[in-house]
């Protein structure tokens, strides 16, 4: 019996769970929501409804997880406390400094309910978290250090289309080289925000609009922008699609720490992600821990997990006796 998977909001991250869906022989798509008219809006899968996000609750009993695909500026902290009233959910929600208030909700409304909800799942928050963790377990004596792109952040970016006045947008994070470098040299540096990421932002904006309002909104938004140097490049729709259409990214977690009993050995942990496609991979991270949920709620546990709380097997559609006998 296949792991039965609706998919609520279809732009970027949506389209890359209903590709991960395909690769995966346990997941099927039953349906996508959408807030726009569903007639307008065409998936990949055929055979596969497209619905109005007002029928949602209809599909209970015929949904084994939901995946909420909106963004997490404003998105994500509304809807999944409130699916998760009706679903087994799981969600991308990447705004680090939010992400206890968000488990918090969902987890009293998933216990409330009875239902599992994973959130912030991807690749960062998601994966990288996981290496943090390890990679602090085994070098408790040490520093982490997080690095990301250069790439297209699908986050940041949702944040800036927000703005009054915003078409389109699309914003790069940049790793500064030398602050990197600081790190694999084992020098164990102490490094601000600002000395490890620029942040660059290329914006059509609506015509006559305040591009100045707009620049400042950008700069001093709260979790985003305010603790970088950031620059804010207005172009236009054309130059946008021509040049910024892709939507690549990637980066890297270090763990810099020390061993013996005089800390004399230094060791590097270093683990790297590149890809091709952001929304394409973190979709694929998302079908894999929505058999997760799948797994959890038919063992009879409920309320919000993250990538800490979640066994790896339960993300692998292997036996316990295929993985050790294949991957071990």
């Amino acid at each position: 019996m296949s792991i039965r998977i609706g998919i609520l909001g279809y732009g970027n991250l949506a389209r890359g769970v209903e590709s991960a869906i395909r690769q995966n022989d346990d997941l099927e798509l039953v349906a996508v929501f959408t807030r726009r008219d569903p007639k307008t809006v065409t998936i990949k899968t055929e055979g596969v409804p497209v619905d109005s996000v007002d029928n949602v609750e209809s599909y209970v009993g015929k949904i084994d997880v939901l995946v909420l695909a909106g963004g997490s500026a404003t998105d994500l902290p509304e809807q999944t406390p409130k699916y998760a009233k009706l679903f087994n959910v799981i969600d991308s929600f990447d705004t680090h400094a939010r992400i206890p208030e968000h488990f918090a909700n969902v987890d009293a409304s998933a216990k409330e309910s009875k239902h599992v909800g994973i959130i912030s799942m991807g690749w960062d928050p998601g994966m990288f978290s996981l290496l943090r963790m390890i990679s602090t377990s085994v070098l408790p004596e040490g520093e982490n250090y997080t690095f990301w792109g250069r790439g297209v952040s699908q986050g940041h970016s949702d944040a800036i289309r927000r703005i009054d006045g915003v078409v389109d947008a699309r914003q790069y994070t940049v790793p500064i080289e030398a602050a990197v470098e600081r790190v694999r040299s084992g020098e164990n540096p102490e490094l601000t925000t600002r000395e490890k990421h620029l942040r660059e932002c290329y914006v059509v904006a609506e015509e006559g609009a305040d591009l100045a309002r707009i620049e400042k909104e950008i700069k001093e938004m709260p979790n985003y922008f305010a603790d970088y140097d950031t620059t804010v490049n207005f172009i236009s729709e054309e130059e946008l699609k021509k040049n910024h259409s892709g939507l690549p990214h990637g980066g890297f977690v270090l763990r810099s720490g020390v061993t013996g009993f005089d800390k004399e050995h230094k060791h590097i942990i270093e683990y790297k992600l590149t890809l091709d496609s952001n929304p394409e991979f973190t979709g694929s991270v998302i079908a894999a821990y929505a058999r997760a949920a799948y797994k959890l709620a038919n063992e009879g546990s409920f309320g919000c997990k993250t990538v800490f709380d979640i066994a790896p097997s339960y993300i692998s559609p292997l036996s316990g006796e295929e993985l050790r006998k294949h991957l071990l």
